[in-house]
C-alpha cells in the first residue's frame, strides 16, 4: 500500500490542503512519529485549521511568493512538502522551487480509483505523475491481490461544513490577507448561492431524470456514446489538454458526431456533479446539437447513476476525466482527448482520432487494466476520505 515512509527526524512543510482538518490531523500526527512540522497559509481560512504553534503568514503579493519559499524552505531545512493540488499558484510554484533543491514533494488529490480511496503521489498527480506510461510495464507486473479498502466514510456534511466556514474566515478577514489569490471565484455569498441551487437541482433531477435512467439501461442501451463533463474550471482540463473550456470540448464532440458518427446512435452529455449548483450547459448543447440538426440525437443528463451511464454506453469520450478510467474499468472503449494516467495503448483508444472512433474502436485489455489498477492502487492511492476515515499510513 502507499506510504509516505519514515518521517522521524524530517523538517515538513504543510501548505494548503482539503478545505478542514484532514491536513492538521495529518500535522499532528507526524508530530508524534517524531517530524517538525511548519505550516504556511494564505489566508484566514488556512490560519484556521491549522495549529497556531508553527503557522506561518505569507500575506505578501504573489509575486514575492517564489522568493519566500525559496527562502523558507532553506532557512528551514525543509525534507519533505505535502500540498493538495499541484497546477494552483502557490502550490505549483512550492513544487517547481522544491524539484531544484532536491525536495521531496507529495501531492494530495481526489482518488483515481473512487470510491473510498484518495491520491498521494510523490512528485505529482494527474499529467504531472511519474507514473509509467507503457502498456509492457504493466504486462510484466506479477499478479497480486489487493485487499477490498474499507470503507471511507465520506461525509459530504463535513465536507460543506468546512468548506463554508473556509469561506466566511478567509472573506470576513480578507483585510489581513488583502494580496491573497484563490485559483477560483472566492466569495462566500456566491458558494452559498451555489450550494443551496446545487442542493434544489439534485432534489428537482431526482424527479425529472427517471425517464432517461430507463431510457439508458433500456431502449438506449449499447446505442449511445456517452460524454462526461469535467468541471468548468478543472485544472486538469486547463493544464494537461489543449482546450482553454469545456465549451470547446463540447463543440468538438458534437460536430465530430454529426459529420461521423453512425446516424442511429445517440450521443450523451453527463454534469459533473461539482457543476451542479454552478454550471449548466444543457442550453448550450442544445443550441449547438440544433444548428448541426442532431437535436434529436442528443440527451443532457446530471445526476442519473454514473456506472449504469458507463455500463450501457458503445463508448465514452472524454477530456482526461477519472471517469475515463471507470469507462475501462466497465470493459468500456474509451477515448482520451487530454493527458491522462490512465491514456495507455491496450486500455484506451490511444491514438485513434475522434472521427475514426465513432466507427472503430476496442474494448481494454481486462488483464492490462487488472494490472494497471493494483499498480495504481499500490503506489498512489490511501485508502480514507479527506472528510472522513483517515488513511492509515497518516496516523
Amino acid at each position: 500500500m502507499n506510504s509516505v515512509g519514515t518521517v522521524n527526524g524530517k523538517n515538513i512543510l504543510f501548505l494548503q490542503g482539503p478545505m478542514g482538518t484532514f491536513f492538521k490531523k495529518i500535522d499532528s500526527a507526524f508530530r508524534k512519529r517524531g517530524a517538525v512540522t511548519y505550516k504556511i497559509g494564505f489566508n484566514m481560512g488556512d490560519r484556521f485549521f491549522s495549529h497556531a504553534d508553527n503557522y506561518t503568514a505569507f500575506k505578501d503579493k504573489p509575486q514575492a511568493w517564489e522568493t519566500f519559499i525559496d527562502v523558507f524552505l532553506t532557512e528551514n531545512s525543509i525534507d519533505m512538502i505535502f500540498l493538495f493540488g499541484d497546477c494552483r499558484f502557490y502550490q505549483k510554484t512550492a513544487r517547481q522551487v522544491a524539484y531544484q533543491k532536491k525536495i521531496d514533494v507529495y501531492v494530495f488529490e481526489e482518488g483515481y480509483i473512487r470510491p473510498h480511496y484518495i491520491t498521494l503521489e510523490k512528485f505529482g498527480v494527474n499529467g504531472f505523475s511519474q507514473l509509467p506510461r507503457d502498456a509492457d510495464f504493466y504486462r510484466k507486473l506479477p499478479h497480486k491481490t489487493v485487499p477490498e479498502p474499507k470503507h471511507a466514510k465520506q461525509s459530504k456534511t463535513k465536507m460543506i461544513f468546512s468548506a463554508s466556514l473556509y469561506y466566511a474566515f478567509s472573506n470576513l478577514f480578507h483585510q489581513r490577507y488583502p494580496h491573497y489569490v484563490h485559483h477560483r471565484d472566492f466569495s462566500a455569498i456566491k458558494e452559498l448561492f451555489y450550494g443551496i441551487r446545487g442542493m434544489t437541482r439534485k432534489v428537482l433531477y431526482i424527479y425529472t431524470e427517471k425517464k432517461y435512467h430507463a431510457m439508458i439501461t433500456g431502449e438506449l442501451s449499447k446505442k449511445y456514446f456517452f460524454v462526461p463533463l469535467q468541471t468548468h474550471n478543472d485544472f486538469q482540463v486547463l493544464q494537461h489538454s489543449n482546450y482553454r473550456s469545456i465549451e470547446k470540448f463540447i463543440i468538438e464532440v458534437l460536430e465530430s458526431f454529426a459529420h461521423h458518427a453512425p446516424k442511429e446512435t445517440y450521443c450523451i452529455f453527463k454534469h459533473h456533479p461539482v457543476d451542479r449548483g454552478r454550471k449548466n450547459y444543457k442550453t448550450f448543447i442544445m443550441e449547438q446539437a440544433s444548428l448541426l440538426n442532431i437535436a434529436e440525437r442528443i440527451i443532457v443528463i446530471h445526476d442519473t447513476h454514473l456506472p449504469d451511464c458507463l455500463k450501457h454506453a458503445i463508448g465514452t469520450v472524454t477530456i482526461n476525466s477519472t471517469v475515463g478510467l471507470s469507462a475501462v474499468g466497465h470493459h468500456i472503449p474509451t477515448l482520451v482527448l487530454g493527458n491522462a494516467i490512465y491514456d495507455i495503448e491496450g486500455l484506451t483508444n490511444k491514438g485513434v482520432s475522434l472521427k475514426k472512433f465513432w466507427h472503430q474502436h476496442k474494448k481494454p485489455d481486462a488483464e492490462l487494466y487488472m494490472k494497471f489498477k493494483q499498480h495504481l492502487i499500490e503506489t498512489t492511492q490511501l485508502n480514507g476520505s479527506f472528510y472522513g476515515l483517515m488513511p492509515e499510513a497518516l496516523r
